[in-house]
């Protein structure tokens, strides 16, 4: 395959505000919960990558809000207080039943893991974007997928939409083995499990320990920002990879409400 077939795409969408239902409620693991919603507005929905990220916004007293799509961006009505907002993966479309999965990460408190916790079928909250897609080739002899229960989603989509024989080694890190998901896939999937609460290893130490292998390949990696820094670090300054190969992203930072940033990427 040669370099321009593994050039990734960078693909442009329009913002439109989307007001959405809840249609199912699925536990996946005691931390992992699948949101199914569903809508008229989703319609026309669009998610060309595994990466992508929507904006989740949180209802105030279970009351949605409705913004409307301005040149700055959108526009929430006068004297109403913007809702706050969570950047998610949309984990699966259904766009002929019109069905958008979400999954949640609960945590002690905040406002999307209380919201998750109350939610009924019915219940209503609108979502935004994706703004745009970053697409990663198939083809690459080799790929790492990396991070923590924020970016199970994200992998999981990943590994149900690669074809059969795509070399990958996934690596994260979760709370303890009752967090583990079995992933449908037609990849030929190498997985370690970090478990945070033996106490005997992090992500962090997982990925310094391994080395690249031949070929051409890819990193993909998200989670904890110093950790995602630490492991971009490891693969660009420690093994050489080329920062168009690894694309690693801040899902959320300690102490820090609300983060979403691409540390390094193509």
């Amino acid at each position: 395959m040669s370099i321009l077939d593994l050039a990734v795409q960078r693909i442009r969408h329009s913002i439109k505000a989307r007001l959405l239902s809840v249609d199912r409620i699925t536990p996946i693991t005691p931390r992992l919960v699948r949101v199914t919603f569903s809508g008229d507005d989703l319609a026309d929905f669009t998610s060309s990558s595994f990466d992508d990220h929507i904006k989740v916004f949180i209802p105030q007293d279970g009351v949605p809000v409705m913004p409307q799509a301005g040149p700055n961006g959108l526009v929430f009505p006068e004297n109403i207080q913007r809702p706050m907002s969570r950047d998610y993966t949309p984990r699966r479309y259904d766009s002929v039943n019109k069905l958008l999965d979400i999954e949640f990460v609960l945590h002690n408190e905040g406002p999307a893991t209380d919201w998750v916790r109350q939610a009924r079928i019915g219940d209503q909250l609108v979502i935004a974007g994706p703004r745009g897609s970053f697409v990663i080739p198939d083809g690459f002899d080799w790929q790492f997928m990396i991070g923590d229960e924020t970016a199970l989603p994200a992998m999981a989509r990943r590994l149900e939409e690669l074809p059969a024989g795509v070399n990958v080694r996934l690596i994260a890190e979760i709370d303890n083995p009752a967090e583990e998901l079995t992933f449908e896939t037609q990849a030929d999937l190498h997985i370690t499990w970090v478990h945070r609460s033996s106490g005997l290893d992090t992500l962090e130490a997982a990925v310094c320990a391994i080395s690249l292998p031949r070929g051409q390949g890819y990193v993909w990696a998200a989670g904890e920002s110093s950790v995602m820094r630490a492991v971009h670090r490891h693969f660009v300054t420690g093994l050489g990879l080329d920062k168009s190969r690894i694309r690693a992203s801040s899902y959320w930072k300690r102490g820090v409400i609300g983060v979403h940033e691409v540390l390094g990427d193509a």
